[in-house]
């Protein structure tokens, strides 16, 4: 493209070290595990897990700011926010009382971008967008988010942040699913959000379904082949069936810590439940597992369509031994005359001997109050970009309840206790419906403020929620925005599927496509993690800007040969009615004057026909280089 040098003073935002200085954030984060104690090695890393996140939080929402162009938002006193409901009175209110002004309520540019990108992934196109800013009805906003709600689009969003949280992909360190089976759990996670199943009723199915786990009957199993671990003795896939079920159901990620040791001289610091607890605790948690049997019966013929399956069952008999001498963990040892544990729950509650144990576990996971507090806090950060409390896998459930607050030294845990206590019983009251919890975030005012704060804004002031926190765009809503502005498609072949994709947010995971390895770099640059050892990021590096501007996926995508949308535009001879389109396209806004004139000036130099197809070029090139093309805010 011959125009992309005097393009860029359309919008400073597209500078090369701008857009790398918001990027550029901190090392992706590794999640901690207790098997080697990693507490006692680098106890920093954990104490300072929420200030880190605060302060990447905080430095992101300034750089954005700075070019934030889509609202004219002032900050106001935080009293006249209108209060819709729970949420809005325990947000504002302690606002209020800390004498810390609120962002002003969105744009309505800038709530429809951010709103079709939260709960779909895709960016809305200019004749949705034009629609909705025409619409003088003041319950146009509760009227989209219901259409969207009920969308084919939100179902491949949420499934994918539920596909992350459940860690479904082909192939684990500890154990491989096959295509089939990734297939198969995609598939139900889809399936169960689309029909509005209840996310408890999806929690009980995951621990105790049994079958094999490539039929869409024993769909649900593929949670259990996930915590296989191999290469160890039988406690081990006990003990990380327990770590996955407790940190991704209840938030309670110190179970990694309780398996190899007791809490105490541990996680004293960390956590007033956890420092009390002790291995045996975990052991027995661990022990309802203790009878589950995964067994690959199809093996010998690869032209069995079940060859390399699992099929999960539970025996009649069977407990947690307490005799190894190897494995993930340190020994686990007789204590006294005891040589082997039955299951108990947290709470002190026995199952039947003879029960069915991994039923038995589920009803008690189902019936615990950190079931909706984990799902509470981990829906929220996913609309508010930072959760109530931090990190997700932190709770501590003897500091969450603010009616009976731990004693001193301890306080109660995350920014709002009691909103948190609110939204659980929402949660419960709601039948763990994500659709309406997710209607009761999104038609709050506090997730509808404006991003821009033109008030003093400084990390302590993150917890308080003043204004909205732009996310970037995960590599596959990058990917989507890019594809849905130009038009310009490509199917994807994944292992499997019957039909290609074009859209990668319906990807069954994360390394896919493996069908076409540049366009999975490209993605990849934006650290969309492996949902095994590398967890989503929203760190940046120079590598996202140098994609973004020099990849073959986006340059052959805004070019007017390749996209019918931009051939479109360039013939359109009014170039005020070609710059408002192409903002409303790749940014969901239209111009500023400064831009519009910029981005005139700039179309006023094609003499012909050639020369303006490369300005058009230029200019889809350079809004796809600005900062906030990249982010939802």
């Amino acid at each position: 493209m011959t125009g992309k040098k005097q393009m860029g003073v359309i919008v400073k935002a597209c500078c090369f070290s701008v857009l790398c200085g918001l990027l550029a954030g901190a090392p992706q984060q590794r999640q901690a595990s207790g098997e080697d104690c990693g507490f006692r090695a680098d106890p920093d890393a954990f104490l300072t897990r929420q200030l880190r996140a605060q302060n990447e939080l905080a430095a992101n929402t300034l750089k954005l700011g700075r070019f934030h162009a889509a609202s004219n938002s002032k900050t106001v006193d935080a009293s006249s926010i209108p209060r819709k409901s729970f949420i809005d009175v325990e947000i504002f209110d302690k606002m209020a009382k800390a004498g810390i002004p609120s962002a002003g309520l969105s744009s309505d540019a800038e709530f429809h971008r951010r709103i079709y990108l939260d709960l779909t992934g895709r960016i809305p196109t200019p004749s949705e967008i034009r629609l909705f800013l025409s619409d003088s009805d003041p319950d146009k906003r509760t009227r989209l988010i219901d259409r969207l709600l009920y969308s084919p689009e939100f179902n491949d969003k949420w499934a994918m942040w539920m596909g992350d949280l459940l860690q479904n992909t082909l192939t684990q360190a500890n154990v491989s699913r096959q295509a089939n089976g990734r297939n198969a759990y995609h598939d139900y996670i889809r399936a169960s959000l689309g029909t509005g199943k209840p996310l408890k009723d999806m929690v009980y199915e995951m621990l105790s379904a049994s079958g094999n786990n490539y039929s869409a009957e024993g769909a649900a199993s593929n949670f259990t082949v996930g915590g296989r671990a191999v290469m160890g003795p039988i406690q081990d896939t006990y003990d990380l069936l327990l770590y996955q079920t407790t940190s991704r159901f209840l938030g309670l990620g110190h179970y990694d810590c309780l398996l190899c040791h007791d809490g105490r001289r541990h996680l004293d610091e960390i956590s007033l439940w956890g420092k009390e607890a002790t291995r045996m605790d975990a052991h027995r948690m661990a022990a309802f597992f203790s009878r589950v049997n995964l067994a690959n019966p199809n093996q010998a013929d690869p032209t069995n369509p079940l060859f390399n399956s699992f099929v999960v069952t539970e025996r009649a008999t069977g407990n947690y031994a307490l005799n190894t001498n190897f494995g993930n963990r340190p020994n686990r040892v007789f204590v006294g005359a005891i040589r082997a544990v039955d299951p108990e729950y947290r709470d002190g509650s026995k199952p039947p001997v003879n029960g069915f144990w991994r039923s038995e576990l589920a009803e008690n996971i189902i019936r615990d109050p950190m079931l909706p507090i984990n799902f509470s806090n981990r829906i929220w950060k996913q609309m508010f970009n930072y959760a109530l409390v931090e990190p997700l896998d932190g709770l501590d459930p003897a500091r969450l309840d603010p009616d009976q607050p731990p004693p001193a030294p301890w306080a109660l845990q995350g920014s709002h206790p009691r909103l948190l206590a609110m939204l659980a019983r929402s949660m419960v009251d709601l039948n763990y419906d994500l659709r309406e919890f997710v209607r009761l975030l999104a038609e709050s005012s506090a997730y509808q403020l404006s991003s821009r704060y033109d008030g003093e804004w400084n990390a302590a002031t993150v917890p308080m929620f003043a204004r909205h926190y732009a996310r970037r765009l995960e590599g596959e809503e990058v990917h989507d925005a890019i594809v849905k502005a130009t038009g310009v498609f490509q199917n994807y072949t994944i292992g499997g599927f019957g039909e290609p994709l074009q859209w990668a947010v319906q990807m069954p995971e994360p390394l896919e496509p493996r069908s076409n390895g540049a366009v999975r770099t490209f993605m990849d640059a934006f650290l969309r993690g492996n949902r095994d050892n590398q967890q989503r990021s929203q760190a940046g590096s120079s590598l996202q800007a140098l994609n973004l501007m020099n990849d073959a996926f986006v340059t052959n995508r805004t070019k007017v040969t390749a996209s019918v949308i931009l051939r479109d535009i360039a013939r359109n001879q009014d170039n005020a009615a070609v710059v408002e389109e192409m903002f409303l396209l790749f940014l969901s806004r239209p111009p500023s004057q400064y831009e519009k004139d910029q981005s005139l000036a700039h179309l006023a130099k094609a003499t012909n026909a050639t020369l303006r197809n490369n300005a058009v070029e230029d200019l889809a090139w350079t809004l796809i280089n600005k900062v906030e093309f990249v982010f939802s805010y």
